[in-house]
């Protein structure tokens, strides 16, 4: 069985259990579920997270499920919250990704399943993990555009880094840098370790496209070392600035419905599931 807390996610392949959600008039999230439609002691929860509403939704629906005769939970959280809060850079911040793990972690989950997520951190700190990579999607995306596309890498400097890199072994690989101001934690450059692109097309992959300043300076600079059309592939599409400016640099985007996407000929999107 699933509680799919959110109606457009839905990535298992399982019998749903009914529920209502509302939020009070004083902003308290709720949830009432029917308990006609739960069987066995077993359950999934599936959710998106974006706002402490919903972080609020899923405790009261953990809450009545157990209340309900569950006694065993499962969770498919495809983007973790605050997972680029990984780290303190500056004084007076605080440690996000580790604020949203210890919450979750009360929930004493049996798996919590996350997909590819920003960092080795948050897996660390979260209970009972499960990482799904983004090999599959990256995957996808190559049956999508040119086979000849070469496939931009940013430089290694962790174990996720690693394992991607080997996996993208398979693809031809350009390297790029982004350098970062240790003392903001801004970004404020690129390089691309190439003399010539020769216009061959270009797909760049990360983990997260937030407002896209990153990847807009990424093509630039890719631009500057003749390159053809360019590519992105992004696990989590935030796109929290439009896609104007986004779509004057990129042929296409491609990302999952980790966030909710709209119908758009410029952005396509892979559905992500998992088998129980």
């Amino acid at each position: 069985m699933v509680l799919n807390l959110d109606s457009s996610f839905k990535p298992l392949l399982l019998q749903e259990i009914e529920f209502e959600a509302f939020t009070f008039s004083g902003g308290e999230p709720h949830v009432k579920l029917n308990t006609n439609s739960i069987e066995g002691e077993t359950a999934w929860v599936t959710h998106r997270i974006t706002t402490f509403n919903d972080l609020g939704l899923l405790f009261v629906a953990c809450d009545a499920l157990r209340r309900a005769g569950i006694q065993s939970l499962n969770l498919f959280l495809p983007y973790f919250p605050g997972a680029r809060q990984d780290r303190v850079m500056v004084s007076g911040e605080p440690l996000t990704a580790k604020v949203y793990a210890d919450l979750i972690n009360q929930l004493h989950f049996k798996q919590v399943v996350i997909f590819d997520p920003h960092s080795e951190v948050v897996p660390a700190l979260l209970n009972n993990c499960v990482v799904l990579n983004n090999y599959e999607f990256i995957n996808w995306v190559y049956e999508q555009i040119p086979a000849s596309t070469l496939l931009v890498a940013l430089t290694v400097v962790a174990k996720k880094d690693l394992r991607l890199s080997a996996f993208l072994n398979k693809y031809s690989v350009v390297e790029c840098r982004k350098h970062r101001n240790t003392e903001t934690g801004k970004i404020d450059g690129f390089t691309a370790f190439t003399e010539d692109l020769n216009r061959q097309p270009c797909l760049i992959v990360d983990d997260i496209c937030d407002g896209g300043a990153t990847f807009i300076g990424i093509a630039k600079t890719l631009k500057e070392k003749n390159a053809g059309d360019l590519y992105l592939a992004v696990s989590h599409g935030i796109f929290s600035k439009g896609l104007n400016e986004l779509q004057a640099h990129f042929k296409n985007i491609f990302t999952t419905n980790s966030f909710p996407q709209k119908e758009n000929s410029f952005v396509s999107t892979f559905n992500l599931a998992m088998t129980n």
